[in-house]
């Protein structure tokens, strides 16, 4: 399951999962949200078939190809989409107190590009590739890694720990990606179970998404925000 909008190494980058994802809805779940275009042929194939909701999770803070016309109910997260006019819903994503919100009308809060604080880092904590290419890892999601240890390369270029702790979000190697692309994190709080487990923010925002689709169907609130 996911933590902070996408589950960690998983087929072809970093991928957003909703917590509803066991009621069986199609949900849009492929490829690095960075990339223009990523797991189309993923998401073209579950939408040839008739589709209750979709579900676009993959957190690349615009909308690279939703549409409203693509199920009865479409639920978007996060920036980048406005309900009523890419989707049905949009789920808040930014911490605070909308996070997790349905808005059946208006647009999620701007994206600030700038990560959460967790234990106290906040950009720092999060990889970025230093140059354009593929990415290999000399590390797994979960280990303890010191500040400064070589994580990974992008094209022969070395990936660091930017401080003690543990690997908390990796992008599959072997993907291809763009310099300055968030390829993973470091959690400073070196808790390996938090790796493994759902985070408070993945719970609000996959409750969110179940809120909306039990709202559907039903007369939808007046409201912007339910």
């Amino acid at each position: 399951m996911e933590r902070r909008g996408w589950r960690r190494a998983a087929a072809g980058g970093l991928v957003a999962v909703s917590l509803v994802a066991a009621a069986a809805l199609v949900v849009r779940a492929a490829g690095p949200a960075g990339l223009e275009g990523s797991g189309s042929e993923v998401v073209a194939a579950a939408l040839s078939r008739p589709v209750a909701v979709v579900v676009d999770a993959r957190m690349a803070k615009r909308n690279i190809d939703t549409r409203l016309d693509q199920a009865p109910l479409v639920v978007a997260l996060g920036p980048g989409f406005t309900a009523g006019v890419d989707c049905h819903a949009v789920v808040e994503t930014m911490r605070g107190h909308w996070l997790g919100r349905v808005l059946w009308q208006g647009a999620a809060l701007p994206n600030t590009g700038t990560p959460g604080i967790v234990a106290g880092k906040g950009a720092e904590r999060v990889l970025r590739a230093p140059a354009g290419g593929v990415v290999q890892w000399r590390c797994q999601i979960g280990d303890q890694v010191l500040a400064g240890e070589r994580l990974g390369e992008v094209a022969g270029l070395p990936v660091q720990a930017p401080f003690a702790g543990v690997v908390r979000g990796l992008i599959a190697p072997g993907t291809m990606v763009p310099a300055g692309l968030k390829i993973g994190d470091v959690d400073a709080r070196a808790d390996r179970e938090a790796c493994f487990t759902i985070s408070d923010k993945a719970l609000a925002v996959g409750g969110g998404v179940l809120e909306a689709v039990l709202h559907h169907g039903f007369a939808r609130p007046e409201q912007g925000r339910v």
